[in-house]
């Protein structure tokens, strides 16, 4: 596990940029905190660090379910907040996303077991202050440690 504190949104949005330059197609994101923790400012981050246009808006899936963007590789970013259950994951194609070689963040994913196994590393994100959040990165799995080792020789000491 890898524990940072962040001290603003720029620091959230560095360190999902950061993140973003070690993830491959494939790579499932578990985005968690209470609301107005940041998931979604750190998904932003990730987006355009993986090479989507920053003039390109990146906004809550809340009522969409599900964005998705063309970077170096085709990303999503998904909010699973108001599904009722795995039928409705799968109606959204989660996994053909992932099998076309997608790097997907999903917000709310321990909801679903098919999600939380998939996923290769956990965010936590925990408010702080009004402009300062706490971010535990958990890895799931050999890709989770690997994402972990890599992130870290990329991190200011």
């Amino acid at each position: 596990m890898l524990e940072l504190e962040l001290r603003s949104e720029a620091d959230t949005l560095a360190l999902a940029r950061t993140l973003a330059a070690v993830l491959e197609g494939g790579d499932l994101v578990g985005l968690e905190g209470g609301l107005g923790a940041g998931k979604t400012t750190f998904a932003r981050g990730a987006v355009h660090g993986l090479g989507v246009p920053e003039d390109t808006a990146v906004t809550s899936p809340t009522f969409a379910l599900l964005h998705q963007y063309e970077g170096r590789v085709p990303v999503a970013h998904a909010d699973f907040y108001r599904l009722g259950g795995e039928a409705e994951v799968e109606e959204l194609g989660v996994d053909e996303l992932l099998e076309d070689g997608a790097v997907l963040f999903v917000e709310w994913g321990r909801k679903f077991q098919g999600v939380a196994a998939r996923t290769v590393l956990w965010v936590e994100l925990e408010i702080v202050s009004d402009a300062a959040r706490r971010a535990r990165l958990r890895p799931q799995g050999a890709r989770g440690d690997a994402i972990i080792g890599a992130l870290g020789k990329r991190l200011p000491k």
